[in-house]
């Protein structure tokens, strides 16, 4: 007698399977709904902290403002943690899993910018939001707003945590909470970044190490009896005359770059202070720490030739990505539901009033509305403290069109979009694509299991993080003496 068990045991599972994926729909659209009825506030929200355009460890308005629009729909807040004053962590739920969303708020020096398609800053050389954070921080608070909102609907367990990084732009403020264990008991991080494109790619970028070096010399007359003085200024020049003399020698990949933060001050006093602030590179971040110490060596002989003094500090030490290519499926797959920017007319018009402002040929303002193709093994010629995290728990991440396409970050264009409609809404395609890969990862837990695992063959047997900035406290203030 033949048996009809297998093929009624396969109809059940497949009706199953129908039956989660419709409910998985229902739940998006849920926190979809939820973000578009919150659309108009959280605008509000990105374009006060877009005014305020605080720098790195300065942003106490900004954080106060994320904290309390947290605390009002239910978030525990946990404030000022790793020693940072305006870092925190905002937790709704209990249980697994435990997914983690980031939120960034610090702006640039010197890129203050009005909202109009041509340069025009607010304040001349005051801060501005050229990287689009006021948008990143708004957008990853409103997405875990509506993931709250959703597990209380339906009592699901769960944890959601908010954390709110300070100084991304050159600070290095994620290091310092990695090295602090807030991400151990983790499950998924989840984040984004403004763009002049839609894209959810399993992506890496460069390792960055930071810091200053000081020079102490000896002043004198510069006339009278100069051969008394021993210049800081001479030393800094030596060191970054070896170090220009070493890019022939480090692999291509690598990015060395510098600036002389002082220098002296007046050209009849010989300097008996001068000092520099160097980034370097890399793909990887071994190579990064090895090509750090050659310059390390350049500081050191640049003082023994001088008869000066040296000491350095590190600012900020940035693991590269590990991309996660289990968790960027998902999350791509969730952005090309979401789709890309519509413009209106008066939009089109400011896009291409502002893209004649731009140098060389221009992409066709139509790609803020679609969506880039999935790829791997992407990387960029960036860094970011993202980057450690993403070595101590499974990490994704996105990008949305919130500049005009061709518009490159850190810049007056992209600070221009930062607070009118073209930003706004690719903000919340970026909460809409967040809220909705949670969404995934709640319902499907296997999938979390999924991304450990690759993220556990990524890092290698016997991988243990290394604060690349040792025991140093963060640098609180490393944007002090550019206030305007």
């Amino acid at each position: 007698m033949k048996s009809y068990f297998p093929v009624l045991l396969w109809l059940t599972l497949t009706g199953a399977n129908a039956q989660l994926k419709i409910q998985g729909e229902k739940d998006k659209q849920f926190v979809r709904q939820e973000l578009d009825k919150k659309y108009v506030s959280s605008c509000a929200i990105a374009r006060q902290i877009w005014g305020w355009a605080e720098m790195g460890y300065l942003e106490e308005r900004s954080s106060a403002l994320h904290q309390q629009t947290l605390k009002k729909e239910g978030f525990s807040i946990e404030a000022g943690v790793a020693g940072i004053p305006t870092s925190f962590i905002a937790t709704y739920g209990s249980g697994q899993p435990v997914i983690g969303i980031l939120a960034e708020f610090d702006a640039l020096p010197g890129l203050s910018q009005d909202s109009v398609p041509y340069k025009k800053p607010i304040r001349e050389g005051a801060p501005g939001h050229g990287c689009g954070h006021n948008l990143f921080g708004t957008a990853s608070v409103s997405a875990g707003i509506a993931l709250k909102n959703w597990l209380a609907k339906n009592n699901r367990p769960g944890t959601i945590k908010i954390f709110g990084t300070p100084a991304e732009e050159g600070g290095g403020g994620k290091t310092y909470l990695v090295r602090a264990g807030l991400f151990d008991q983790v499950d998924v991080v989840l984040h984004w970044h403004p763009g002049d494109k839609n894209q959810a790619n399993a992506e890496s970028c460069l390792a960055n190490i930071s810091g200053r070096f000081r020079f102490h010399g000896k002043a004198a007359h510069a006339a009278a009896n100069p051969d008394v003085g021993r210049s800081a200024l001479d030393a800094v020049e030596s060191m970054d005359y070896m170090v220009n003399l070493m890019r022939e020698h480090v692999p291509q990949e690598s990015r060395i770059h510098y600036v002389i933060t002082k220098g002296g001050l007046t050209s009849n006093i010989v300097p008996d202070f001068a000092e520099v602030e160097y980034t370097v590179r890399h793909p990887d971040v071994k190579v990064t720490k090895n090509i750090w110490a050659r310059v390390v060596k350049c500081a050191e002989a640049g003082a023994m030739g001088t008869e000066t003094t040296m000491d350095y500090e590190l600012h900020s030490g940035l693991y590269n990505l590990l991309p996660n290519e289990t968790l960027a499926k998902i999350m791509h797959a969730n952005l090309m539901q979401v789709g890309g920017v519509k413009y209106s007319a008066q939009e089109i018009e400011f896009a291409k009033k502002l893209q004649s402002t731009l140098m060389g040929e221009v992409p066709d303002i139509q790609e803020a509305a679609t969506v880039a193709p999935f790829q791997t093994g992407v990387f960029f010629p960036a860094s970011t403290d993202v980057g450690n995290v993403s070595w101590v728990v499974p990490t994704v991440g996105l990008s949305t069109a919130t500049w005009v396409p061709g518009s490159p970050a850190h810049s007056w264009q992209s600070t221009a979009t930062g607070a009118i409609g073209i930003g706004f809404k690719a903000m919340l395609m970026a909460s809409k694509t967040i809220a909705m890969t949670g969404i995934d990862l709640f319902n499907n837990p296997s999938a979390i299991e999924m991304a450990k695992a690759e993220l556990n063959k990524r890092r290698g047997a016997g991988f243990k993080y290394e604060s690349l900035v040792g025991d140093r406290l963060p640098p609180l203030d490393y944007r002090k003496d550019l206030m305007k």
